[in-house]
């Protein structure tokens, strides 16, 4: 019975703390022009436009390490700032520049891909996050991995 009570006791304790941040609300929703009211910074937004967001590398002999330049214009009026870059897959290998592209200027993200222990069809995803509206944009690569001697 004393154990029970010490469990309910923990269980209260642990269920009615809050995360301690009362009623305030993230930085990035007070920044985000879907939840706030445009004051002139909603007009203010960056904004990311890729020349193509799927490229296909054809086929590739397993081992083979290929790579391409994703290239992309800030569309937007402020600057364009790439806060995380991940692929689906360890083999392909994202680079990007951590430098704010300025409105109307270009910048690359690259993709390495290794078809090393890879057959087949293969589509890989890279999700980029940016500080745009909507903060995610999602590339692809495509690639027919065969084994060397296969036709």
């Amino acid at each position: 019975m004393r154990n029970l009570l010490v469990l309910f006791f923990a269980l209260l304790i642990t269920t009615s703390c809050g995360s301690g941040n009362g009623d305030k609300l993230p930085a990035d929703m007070v920044r985000n022009p879907k939840s706030a009211t445009k004051s002139g910074n909603g007009d203010m937004m960056p904004a990311i436009a890729f020349e193509k967001t799927t490229h296909d590398f054809g086929r590739l002999i397993m081992g083979e390490k290929v790579s391409y330049a994703f290239k992309f214009k800030n569309s937007g009026s402020s600057d364009l700032i790439i806060t995380n870059v991940s692929t689906s897959c360890g083999c392909a290998v994202p680079t990007y520049t951590s430098k704010p592209v300025k409105p109307g200027e270009q910048g690359i993200l690259s993709v390495s891909f290794d078809s090393n222990n890879r057959k087949g069809f293969q589509n890989k995803t890279i999700t980029v996050v940016t500080n745009t509206q909507p903060n995610t944009t999602t590339l692809s690569i495509k690639a027919m991995v065969v084994t060397p001697g296969q036709n």
